[in-house]
Formats: structure tokens, C-alpha cells, sequence
């Protein structure tokens, strides 16, 4: 299949909370097949982890749009933060919307390709407006926490009678995600080494938010 040629931008945009995100895109020199809109995992960024993938769907003729949630990657915000689920939807709903309204993409296909957390949020993304997308690629989405990472009940009971005392502490009890999420070597090396990407122990009500998802 021939490659076509595309143009990497970058942005940052504010939420409804006056928060400034990161914003990024690999778009075709020619118009685009269709609009895939990037949903990130836990912890992760658009630009680098998921630029593999922006790359081979851009070249394939595709306009690709990502944006790093608040805390995470290049956006602001306490890292790794996430005092409500449903704002990570918001924000992304918010500025993919945007984007599809714009007179160039009118017409345009629209999906959602999510990878671990991101597929959880691509899946509310869609309930929230299920006319709106055409089709969603999710790769091994978060429909529930492993039970390899998930604290003993007791523990989370414990924990949830202090989130609104404590909510941004780092003590959530778990094996490491990395090492859980990931089986190759050469891949959890490179996500290791990835500065952008959040590597200490989830923040409490990070957690939490995650298991009510």
C-alpha cells in the first residue's frame, strides 16, 4: 500500500475548567479517508507513545487527532490526577466535536481508537452521544480493573472513607501497571525511559475514579 504524506501540529487548547491541554494531530496532505480520534491509557501521552500509531494511520490516509488529559503528558494539572472520570470524557468530547465541526472534516467518518483506560473512555464517549461516532477501535480497553492491580476490598473500603481528606496522596496499594500492562521487554523499556509517561504509585482518588469508571 503506498504511503501518503501527512503533517504532524501541535496545539494547546483549554478545557471548561481553564485547564491547558495538549493537543496533537498527523494529518494527510490530500483530504482524509476519515477523522480517528486518539483515547490514551492511564498514565500515558499522544505524542510519543502514541505516535506509532498516529504515523502508520496518517500514511494509510487517515487524519489523526490526540490530546493529552489533564495531569497527563504535556497537558497541565497534578500529575496523573483524576478527580472526576467523567471530565476526561468531557474534555475529549469537547475538542473532538470541535475538530469534526470544522468545514474541512464535515462529512468525514468519525471514530475512536482507545487503548486500556483510553478504551473505557472511548466507550463513554460513545454512550454520551452514540450518533455522533461512526465505529470504535479499542484495544484491550479497561471494561474493569485487573485483578492483578486491584487492591483486597478491605483496602479499598479503607480508602475510599479518606479520598475527599487525601485525594491526591500516592498510597493506593498495587503491582506495578507497567509491568502488568505490558509483556515485551523491548516495550516496557521504552515506556520506562518515556519522561512523559507517570510512573510512580496511583494517586488515591485517581484510583478510585478508575474503579467506578
Amino acid at each position: 500500500m503506498t504511503k501518503l504524506k501527512f503533517d504532524y501540529e501541535e496545539e494547546y487548547i483549554r478545557n471548561s475548567r481553564g485547564v491547558e491541554l495538549f493537543a496533537c494531530r498527523w494529518v494527510p496532505s490530500s483530504s482524509p479517508r476519515a477523522l480517528i480520534f486518539l483515547c490514551h491509557g492511564y498514565g500515558m501521552e499522544c505524542s510519543g507513545f502514541m505516535s506509532e500509531c498516529g504515523i502508520r494511520l496518517a500514511s494509510a490516509g487517515y487524519a489523526v487527532f490526540g490530546m493529552d488529559y489533564e495531569g497527563h503528558g504535556r497537558s497541565k494539572g497534578a500529575r496523573c490526577y483524576i478527580k472526576k472520570f467523567g471530565d476526561i470524557v468531557n474534555d475529549c468530547y469537547d475538542y473532538y466535536t470541535s475538530i469534526s465541526a470544522q468545514e474541512k472534516y464535515r462529512g468525514k467518518g468519525r471514530f475512536l481508537y482507545g487503548e486500556s483506560m483510553g478504551g473505557a473512555v472511548a466507550l463513554l464517549l460513545h454512550k454520551k452521544d452514540p450518533s455522533f461516532w461512526n465505529g470504535a477501535l479499542l484495544v484491550a480497553p479497561m471494561c474493569k480493573i485487573s485483578e492483578k492491580v486491584k487492591p483486597h476490598p478491605v483496602v479499598i473500603n479503607l480508602l475510599t472513607r479518606v479520598e475527599e481528606i487525601i485525594p491526591k496522596w500516592k498510597i493506593v496499594p498495587t503491582k506495578d501497571v507497567i509491568d502488568a500492562a505490558f509483556k515485551d521487554p523491548v516495550k516496557r523499556e521504552e515506556i520506562r525511559n518515556n519522561k512523559l509517561i507517570y510512573q510512580d504509585k496511583p494517586r488515591l482518588k485517581t484510583a478510585l475514579e478508575m474503579l467506578r469508571s
